[in-house]
């Protein structure tokens, strides 16, 4: 299909790269799935941000996602948000509805879909290390699907609060903050484990969330959020002590997956992407 202004376009309001992952896995699902639709990447700065959403309005596009330092400025040019976005208070897939585009947030929609194919969260303690915008969107989905306790670790205490504040007044599940110190020992009763902090990713692929080693025990969900590399020193460690552990691809990979649903109605196939994605990475 030729790139021009008349077809239909998903795209994204980031910052552009010879090889984009994210551009790389979509566009391998619309050629596998015979999409006539293109995902673009586009350089928006944030005084033009507003110029942008219209160009897209006025383009006719489906959708676009956007990212840091988007996800929350682009909520003024919006015509409506989705529940959990509306709790997260931040955005990174709008979605042409009618003639308006709504706000949506995959990433812990992503995470939850990647978790329920080894664990279903419903009634579970997880420990979540990260209070960022990663954490937020997680942790909100992991409410919504019923988790019963999340215990929030973090360096920063005032972030950790906002965060399970933000938990406890939006959702129903009990959340509590822990400040990290030292070795965190995770708890017997939890039974998933999540970092979602940018520890371990490239090129600091040999950064290690400080945790007690011998508190990875079998039976242990752990998963990560930092898709390359993909085996991060965490995975690695956790499987080997006999852990169910899940990489970061998984999120990735599912976040697309929604997105594309949320813009053409396609379940499209997600080992085509994330197949892509693993060229890329070299997994």
């Amino acid at each position: 299909m030729a790139h021009n202004f008349l077809s239909r376009l998903t795209g994204s309001f980031a910052m552009p790269a010879a090889e984009n992952p994210t551009v790389a896995m979509v566009e391998a699902a619309y050629r596998h799935h015979g999409l006539d639709i293109r995902y673009i990447n586009c350089e928006v700065p944030p005084e033009k941000l507003g110029d942008a959403v219209k160009g897209a309005r006025a383009m006719g596009w489906i959708g676009f996602n956007c990212s840091i330092p988007h996800k929350v400025a682009v909520i003024e040019h919006l015509d409506g948000l989705g529940d959990s976005a509306a709790i997260m208070g931040a955005v990174n897939c709008a979605v042409r509805r009618g003639e308006k585009f709504i706000g949506e947030n995959t990433d812990g929609k992503g995470f939850l879909q990647s978790l329920r194919t080894v664990a279903d969260p419903a009634g579970q303690t997880v420990v979540m290390f990260g209070a960022g915008g990663a954490a937020r969107a997680i942790g909100v989905e992991l409410a919504f699907a019923g988790a019963s306790r999340i215990i929030v670790v973090n360096r920063d205490e005032k972030r950790g609060a906002v965060l399970v504040d933000l938990l406890n007044g939006k959702t129903k599940v009990k959340a509590e903050f822990v400040s990290w110190r030292g070795s965190y020992r995770i708890p017997p009763e939890a039974s998933i484990v999540v970092n979602a902090t940018s520890i371990g990713l490239y090129p600091d692929v040999e950064a290690r969330l400080a945790i007690d080693p011998a508190s990875l025990r079998p039976g242990l969900v752990v998963a990560d959020v930092i898709p390359n590399p993909p085996r991060t020193h965490l995975v690695r460690e956790a499987q080997a002590r006999g852990c169910t552990v899940l990489d970061g691809l998984g999120m990735v990979v599912n976040q697309g997956v929604i997105g594309i649903k949320y813009w053409t109605g396609v379940n499209v196939e997600a080992s085509v992407m994330r197949r892509r994605l693993e060229e890329l990475f070299g997994a």
